[in-house]
């Protein structure tokens, strides 16, 4: 270590060199933070998770038929037969799979209309394929869109996967809050509108039921009594027409219960020729109920057929009227569409609206508060989902860095008893932060899909400060014995501690790279991985160059050699 200690030598004897260390330093950790605005490291709160299975979410314009809706879903099917590493699908129309995690999350389980249908799609083992599961959902999305959702005019087909996180309803999810429904309504599709234009969103929906014109059947009780008829006759034969119903039961001694005989017409028989009112009557009119004196009746001489718009289902939060708009992210980080959309949000409803940001840092910072100047109506567009979990965790985590730092701090100026020599410590640990950017984006070259900097990279980091840390407590320590047992001059003594150090410091450094190499591979916690085996790498680098030269121009590291003697001088006096 000899040729080590020579070379920290040179550096500390010649000031252009250690003004040279000091300005690559700065430049290394202010291009490595630049590298998250350029995009070049892209943040996320975790990246996608490779599984055995996902879902297809189909959901037909509110008021299809569940023909209409199995015509959509038999075209999905069709598309993901041809794939070799699907094992088997199961189609469940008119309702969700069984409730599953992302089920769970998403609402899957309340689904109970015609218009709905989910494919559970079952694939290989994911240690047998080489394509992750949200690789090829990635892939196979915009084939069946393209091919399926225009068999029937504003459906929505949506790819589930099996979120790998935090319970959310979607990656961007936009609550358009207000007491207007009409109003929330058209600005709800408008935000749609603009999360389908911004690059990186897919899957854009409005969880909203669509306003549609229908025709009720009324039964007119008057009529029905001079007719001879009641009206549970009515009602029977009108869902026995349209719907099927339930005419008897079948004892068994293998079932407990009674088992159900369910009428149904068949599929020509309940279908009308065309949606008219027109086409309505003659189907009332081709059915007859027999009255009490044996004559028949024709349905429509007892049914009033009004046409009239559709009720949609309301929601509420926290005693607000809203409608989500939601929209998953095509492997990338949901905060850069986010903003783009916002900024074009805020674009467009400046047209109509008195448009304010949320002040402050909260969380709700992104949120939208827009005034009609005409009405005085407020409307709110409040950021939720995947992107409000993010900014809960970094902030949490922030919060979590930030106190591991004043801690570190405070222990280390109650040790040293010196500002100084602690704030050195702590920029040399707050440096490992090159290290975990710069090794996400080497990472980043070398994977197929994008590598993010997410949650557990963070974790990763706030760890590496007591590692960095120790280092070069180590170093001041040694550096100051040096100084004091044995009159070493502090330049020397600097060289010297740098040297002796450098190897119990890689051998450490190198055990948290293997051991940290594992995680690496892993979709939930390679940042991790990455962050313990990149940053030790930069502290390493740090602690041996950046660190003694702080050092040679820390005057807390100032020591009077002449000191020692003059104490054991007055030690002498006084014992005499």
């Amino acid at each position: 270590m000899k040729k080590f200690e020579n070379f920290v030598h040179t550096i500390l004897d010649s000031k252009f060199k250690k003004t040279l260390v000091v300005v690559l330093t700065a430049i290394a950790f202010f291009a490595s933070i630049l590298m998250l605005p350029a995009e070049l490291v892209l943040a996320k709160m975790l990246p996608g998770k490779s599984d055995n299975t996902f879902s297809v979410y189909v959901d037909t314009p509110t008021g299809s038929s569940i023909y209409q809706t199995r015509e959509v879903s038999e075209c999905v099917i069709d598309i993901l037969k041809k794939e070799k590493e699907v094992l088997n699908l199961e189609l469940f129309e008119g309702m969700g799979i069984p409730l599953d995690y992302a089920g769970l999350v998403k609402g899957a389980g309340m689904k109970r209309t015609e218009n709905v249908a989910e494919i559970s799609v079952n694939l290989t083992d994911k240690h047998s394929r080489s394509e992750p599961s949200f690789l090829m959902v990635q892939r196979l999305r915009p084939i069946i869109k393209k091919r399926c959702e225009p068999i029937i005019p504003k459906t929505t087909i949506k790819l589930i996967e099996q979120p790998a996180g935090p319970p959310t309803l979607a990656s961007v999810v936009v609550e358009v809050h207000g007491d207007d429904l009409n109003k929330i309504r058209e600005i709800s599709m408008k935000t749609a509108d603009i999360l389908a234009q911004t690059e990186g969103l897919v899957d854009v929906d409005v969880m909203a039921d669509d306003i549609y014109r229908k025709f009720e059947l009324i039964p007119d009780k008057e009529k029905i009594a001079r007719s001879g008829l009641s009206v549970e006759q009515v009602n029977n034969i009108i869902y026995l027409a349209f719907e099927g119903m339930v005419i008897a039961h079948k004892n068994s001694k293998n079932v407990p219960d009674q088992i159900p005989i369910f009428l149904v017409l068949d599929k020509e028989t309940k279908e009308l020729a065309n949606r008219s009112e027109e086409a309505l009557q003659s189907k009332l009119s081709s059915l007859n109920l027999m009255n009490m004196r044996g004559m028949m009746v024709p349905l429509s001489e007892v049914v009033t057929i009004r046409e009239v718009e559709s009720s949609p289902m309301i929601m509420h939060k926290d005693l607000s009227r809203m409608i989500n708009v939601i929209a998953e992210t095509d492997m990338v980080s949901q905060l850069y569409p986010l903003l783009d959309a916002r900024n074009k949000m805020i674009e467009v409803f400046s047209k109509e609206y008195n448009v304010t940001k949320d002040p402050g840092m909260s969380t709700y910072m992104f949120d939208l508060h827009l005034k009609d100047p005409k009405t005085g109506k407020s409307y709110l567009l409040r950021w939720d989902g995947e992107m409000k979990v993010s900014l809960d965790t970094f902030r949490d985590l922030g919060g979590a860095f930030i106190a591991a730092l004043v801690l570190i701090f405070l222990l280390l100026v109650i040790y040293y008893k010196s500002f100084a020599l602690s704030g050195m410590i702590l920029l040399g640990s707050f440096l490992s932060l090159i290290g975990v950017i710069v090794g996400h984006w080497v990472a980043n070259l070398f994977t197929s899909e994008t590598f993010f900097l997410t949650a557990t990279s963070l974790i990763g980091f706030i760890a590496l400060m007591g590692i960095s840390s120790r280092n070069s407590l180590l170093l001041i320590d040694f550096a100051k014995s040096l100084m004091e047992g044995r009159n070493i001059p502090k330049r020397q003594a600097i060289a010297i501690a740098a040297a002796t150090r450098a190897k119990p410091i890689m051998l450490t450094a190198v055990a948290i790279i293997l051991g940290s190499a594992l995680l690496a591979s892993d979709p939930i916690f390679g940042g991790l991985g990455v962050a313990l085996i990149s940053g030790t790498v930069a502290a390493v680098f740090v602690s041996l160059l950046f660190i003694p030269v702080l050092m040679d121009n820390s005057k807390a590291m100032n020591f009077d050699t002449n000191q020692k003697f003059k104490k054991r001088e007055k030690n002498i006096s006084i014992t005499k």
